[in-house]
């Protein structure tokens, strides 16, 4: 009896030194979490005022979404090759690059305004390259999260970095327009400060960034084709690919909606940060609530549900009197943004193998981010030509036509939560035949393939970009 006592407790030991650390217990993971905390609330404290300088500068709205859609001009350009890049390189060393010239680009804003020479070419430039770090950074950043945590975490750890952008949008937003009410020049400052707290955060950090593996000799360009390759083939990690890119097309330019509502409704530059800190709260509990949603519904059921509110809410906009109902409208938005974005990305990060991470995450990104400058640009032109109203109805009607297609997707009727797994285990989950291995690429095919098995297998020709949003 005192044997198997004994084997008891050390069968309970075991267990308990095999399980992951909780997430307020994991050092590394809450310096990595910390950093960016402080690193995006100074972006959005400058992202803020950079729209309200151009249109002090130029009163263009085209002029500002301009410069917003240059931001993300880079991840059309360079994401596929950083992707390979970032597997090959140490991805700590990455970020705190990337962290280093975000620091000395951003300072440059604060600086010319100081001294009087401030022009509209150099905050294009500023944020063509601000966007130039950011690919190599975000990539280096969400391939390596799932070294710092364990992959039953994943969704938990997802909806606390969709939290930190919302948790900045609520700090950054308020603090933004007093900065900028005070002067031009300190939200900009502010900035270019977080970028060396960001530095410092990831420096104290012990956790490698990626697992040990031989270092590659094949060309890059095998290795992104690899990567597109990966994706392609995974019919359900496509399908998400492609909603997000359509969500981003039609709602990339809310912000700036926002601004000129604002605007229009005469709000200060005080009452604008007020009303993105109200938004900010309700993206906080938005992300908060996703992994909660997900253990009492289907990822299907809270996605077209989400869809739908979105495409019911968006045309409120145009009757909104005040800036009160605009900012209920607007919380009402950013609470539904990020339940589908947590969801996926701990789907897709749970699928993707470490070795092509970098990889799969630019080309998935790639495709995501693909429709933000067209976005950002075409929203700017819109507003200042044809105006408020029929702007939103545009949007209105593409994310009717987003959630229908959401609605008829059988990929996402079969998503299933990640399942966590030890090293080198197949992925196994009810009944169906035993994974199969995808080629070169050393992953299993996710266990939602097994209610069509022959469908998953990896095809020579790729299959058209309708059949992955259509049932």
């Amino acid at each position: 009896m005192i044997d198997n006592h004994n084997q008891d407790i050390r069968k309970d030991e075991i267990t308990k030194a095999s399980m992951p650390l909780p997430l307020w217990r994991n050092r590394d993971y809450l310096l990595l979490w910390g950093g960016q905390v402080v690193s995006v609330t100074g972006a959005q404290v400058s992202q803020l005022a950079f729209p309200l300088l151009i249109l002090a500068l130029t009163h263009s709205p085209a002029q500002a979404g301009i410069a917003a859609a240059l931001r993300t001009v880079p991840y059309l350009v360079l994401s596929l090759l950083a992707g390979a890049l970032v597997d090959r390189w140490n991805r700590k060393l990455v970020m705190i690059i990337c962290d280093l010239g975000r620091f000395l680009s951003m300072a440059s804003i604060p600086l010319a305004l100081y001294l009087g020479d401030l022009t509209i070419i150099q905050l294009y430039l500023v944020s063509l390259l601000e966007g130039t770090f950011f690919v190599f950074f975000d990539l280096a950043e969400v391939s390596s999260l799932p070294q710092v945590v364990s992959k039953e975490q994943l969704p938990a750890a997802s909806a606390q970095n969709i939290a930190t952008y919302n948790i900045a949008t609520m700090l950054g937003s308020p603090l933004s327009g007093l900065l900028y009410s005070v002067n031009r020049l300190f939200p900009f400052l502010a900035d270019t400060v977080s970028y060396l707290g960001s530095v410092l955060s990831l420096l104290l950090i012990k956790t490698p960034f990626q697992q040990e593996h031989t270092r590659s000799t094949r060309a890059l360009r095998t290795e992104v084709k690899e990567g597109l390759k990966w994706l392609w083939d995974q019919r359900l990690v496509r399908s998400l690919a492609l909603l997000l890119c359509g969500l981003n097309l039609v709602t990339g330019g809310i912000t700036l909606i926002s601004i000129v509502l604002g605007q229009h409704l005469h709000a200060s530059a005080v009452d604008l940060g007020l009303l993105f800190f109200v938004a900010g709260i309700a993206g906080v509990l938005g992300s908060l609530a996703a992994p909660l949603l997900h253990h009492r519904l289907s990822f299907f059921v809270i996605a077209i549900s989400t869809l739908w509110a979105q495409a019911l809410l968006a045309p409120l906009l145009i009757l909104a009197p005040n800036l009160f109902t605009l900012g209920a409208i607007l919380a009402l938005l950013f609470f539904l943004f990020p339940i589908f974005d947590v969801l996926q990305r701990s789907q897709r990060m749970a699928l993707i193998p470490d070795a092509l991470q970098g990889r799969i995450n630019s080309v998935y990104r790639l495709i995501v981010f693909s429709s933000n400058p067209v976005s950002l640009a075409l929203t700017g032109l819109l507003l200042q030509n044809v105006g408020t109203t029929f702007t939103i109805l545009l949007i209105t009607g593409g994310l009717t036509l987003i959630a229908f297609s959401a609605t008829l997707n059988q990929h996402l009727r079969r998503i299933k939560a990640p399942q966590s797994r030890r090293e080198g285990e197949p992925v196994r989950e009810g009944r169906g035949p035993p994974p199969v291995k995808g080629g070169s690429y050393g992953c299993d095919l996710p266990p939602v393939c097994w209610s069509r098995w022959p469908r998953w297998q990896p095809r020579c020709a790729f299959p058209s970009i309708v059949q992955s949003l259509l049932p």
